[in-house]
């Protein structure tokens, strides 16, 4: 997939007006790459997004010249959420890399539907090596294989596309179905902490508090009184 972009020559104050205008501005990097400025059109990063995601490799063309490219990384305005800036970093085709990719969760697990069990999601991401090319948009955890409480999906378990490597351990969690709390249990949790217990702790480190200022401002025994000026 192609990014659309071009050349940046303001900087400073003039980005606003650049966002105004309907570009990002971007920055691209790499090992042994002079950093370039760019601009990018947001409806071009909005479309590269939706169709490859963030994790994928893209082109962009710079003065004729292609140049590999990952979205390193997106700045998002606090209040709108729109994208205000963007890091690309620029690979090598045969060099591998570490990346962070979404893991999708799959399939339908029996101890869900049948025995009222509870998804607890371990990992959002999982982190893999692989070459640019290789790199997927998210990697597949079925929890179809989980028919009982207490059943987990391990990194192991999932699936890789040739070339790609998970960085974690194998035995590392992914998923794992629990039982869900009854009423009764809700009940007796909520009921461990009262209020007045809360109150009642309060009152007693103030005693405490107080009775150890009152000793720290009553000389010792022997002690000469503070004098007086």
């Amino acid at each position: 997939m192609e990014l659309a972009v071009q050349k940046r020559e303001k900087f400073g104050k003039a980005t606003n007006a650049l966002r105004r205008s309907g570009l990002i501005p971007a920055e691209l990097y790499g090992r042994g790459v002079a950093n370039v400025h760019l601009a990018i059109p947001a409806k071009e990063l909005r479309k590269v997004l939706k169709q490859s995601g963030e994790n994928t490799m893209v082109n962009v063309v710079i003065d004729g010249k292609t140049h590999p490219v990952m979205i390193h990384e997106l700045a998002h305005d606090p209040v709108t959420d729109e994208v205000t800036n963007v890091d690309l970093y620029q690979v090598r085709l045969d060099e591998k890399i570490k990346v962070r990719v979404p893991v999708e969760f799959i399939g339908e697990s029996q101890a869900i539907k049948e025995k009222n069990g509870l998804l607890v999601k371990a990992m959002q991401e999982l982190e893999i090596e692989a070459l640019p090319t290789n790199i997927p948009r998210s990697v597949s955890a079925d929890i179809s294989k989980i028919v009982d409480i207490g059943q987990s999906v391990y990194v192991k378990d999932l699936v890789m596309a040739d070339g790609v490597k998970a960085i974690v351990d194998g035995e590392s969690v992914v998923a794992t179905v629990t039982a869900k709390m009854t009423e009764e249990q809700e009940a007796a949790l909520s009921a461990e902490v009262k209020p007045e217990d809360v109150k009642v702790e309060t009152e007693e480190k103030k005693e405490v508090r107080d009775a150890a200022k009152a000793a720290a401002e009553t000389p010792a025994a022997g002690a000469p009184a503070a004098e007086k000026k």
